[in-house]
């Protein structure tokens, strides 16, 4: 097992929570190993190494290969957003003595897993002044954490009837913030007068002020995510697994970026790119949906002097992208066998039985699935069986059962041979996801034996 490996992950984990510190982890990590801004390059020569961000919550690596990139890539992409809950533009509200604030969930969840648990917030406050405040609040032993609470179960029997999707209403999701004492029941007229309305609320502003210089009305131009509390941990008596919060898909992103980073470009250009915004869609800015990626590899193209046969064209991008070879790291629902009905055993993913191909994602009948060819299958399948690379061939669940998609068919787009191709995940979605160590140690594996394509 390589253990540094794995620790590496765990830390990664630890710290790249959301999007923003994700790409804040990858571009320490890229300059550590010789990578540079490209705003800072003006020509780039085979070898060189750069990386383009979006917004701080996408961004693509690039190390450059001998021949034409006419000729296409070697690309590895993943998502680095995961599902949470999101604090709302004006969030901040007292009920009863009790200070809440108001949260909108993000992606796939099932809403009652969030209810009880140890939260804490992260994400960035953006001031008019031009200024940021970045919050990490909950994940130190000092720190205090947050919740949302539940109903006991003595006064439950309503709740208990309702299913499993109602009877947590996602506007029930609301952080605990705050509270005050509410005043005496035996308190004369004089004594009610002294309690001042929200006066909870007004304590938590005024601590907000101290810590972190900040008005009510700043929350309207704040990130704030709500997230799981606590760090990755061994799981098992045999530590062969791991819990933590994001594993899908922070742990194919991870392997994928370490690949990279570990990889020497060959005749090929090697690309590793990790956007946003996949839990939802792929939409916006920094979504796969958007044209960040093509506008990436164009401002290579057109830096690239040494590596393309004249110049920069509309058709040389076209061509480097429909020429292009890509596994799209993303995680695959690993087997459970408390839930066996749920999957086809035998094309199931197993935890510990190595990285995962999809040839096709979609939902029933394969809507807005990507379809991988056989023939680039094949030549993987080549390539690992070479490297000694365990992998296993799946699909998510049975037919009719529901299914899921990635960032593939976005990429498949363009042209270029896309094949899924991540880690097994156990309570995918939850607060708290299970891998494998042999399955982060494989996909690591896999990946930069990928990169000599």
């Amino acid at each position: 097992m390589n253990e540094s490996l794995i620790n590496d992950y765990k830390a990664f984990l630890d710290g790249g929570k959301t999007e923003r510190e994700c790409v804040s982890e990858i571009i320490a990590l890229a300059e550590k190993n010789g990578y540079k801004d490209i705003t800072a390059v003006t020509t780039l020569n085979p070898g060189d190494k750069v990386y383009v961000q979006q917004m701080h919550k996408a961004i693509a690596l690039f190390n450059l290969g001998t021949e034409n990139l006419e000729n296409g890539m070697n690309i590895l992409g993943a998502h680095i957003d995961s599902p949470r809950l999101d604090v709302k533009q004006n969030p901040l509200y007292e009920k009863d003595f009790v200070v809440y604030l108001n949260t909108h969930y993000y992606g796939g969840i099932k809403k009652y897993q969030w209810v009880t648990i140890p939260l804490a917030i992260h994400g960035v406050i953006c001031k008019k002044d031009g200024t940021s405040v970045q919050v990490c609040l909950g994940e130190k032993e000092t720190d205090p954490v947050f919740c949302i609470s539940d109903i006991l179960p003595h006064l439950a029997q309503k709740q208990m009837k309702e299913s499993a999707s109602d009877f947590i209403p996602g506007e029930s999701l609301d952080l605990i913030f705050g509270t005050e004492n509410p005043p005496k029941k035996n308190a004369d007229d004089s004594d009610e007068k002294k309690s001042e309305k929200d006066a909870a609320k007004k304590n938590i502003l005024r601590l907000l002020k101290e810590a972190y210089n900040i008005e009510e009305e700043d929350f309207g131009s704040a990130e704030l995510e709500i997230v799981p509390a606590g760090k990755a941990r061994d799981c098992g008596l045999d530590r062969s697994l791991i819990l933590a919060y994001g594993q899908d898909d922070r742990s194919c992103a991870y392997t994928s970026c370490r690949a990279l980073l570990e990889s020497k470009a060959g005749k090929r250009t090697n690309v590793c790119i990790c956007v946003d915004k996949e839990e939802i869609g792929s939409t916006g800015a920094t979504g796969m949906g958007s044209h960040f990626f093509e506008n990436a590899v164009a401002e290579v193209i057109v830096r690239a002097a040494t590596c393309l046969k004249g110049a920069y064209s509309d058709l040389s991008l076209r061509r480097a992208l429909a020429n292009s070879t890509m596994l799209s790291s993303d995680v695959n629902a690993a087997y459970d066998p408390l839930n066996g009905d749920l999957y086809d055993r035998d094309n199931a993913s197993f935890l510990g039985g190595g990285i995962v191909f999809n040839k096709y994602t979609g939902s029933r009948g394969k809507y807005s699935a990507s379809d991988a060819n056989p023939e680039f299958i094949a030549r993987l399948r080549g390539l690992l069986d070479s490297a000694g690379v365990t992998y296993q061939m799946a699909e998510l669940g049975k037919v009719d059962q529901g299914g899921g998609g990635t960032i593939a068919f976005e990429c498949a787009k363009y042209g270029m041979n896309v094949l899924d191709a991540g880690v097994s995940v156990l309570s995918m979605h939850a607060p708290w996801e299970l891998t494998a160590k042999a399955d982060i140690e494989q996909a690591f594996n896999a990946y930069k034996a990928f990169l000599t394509l």
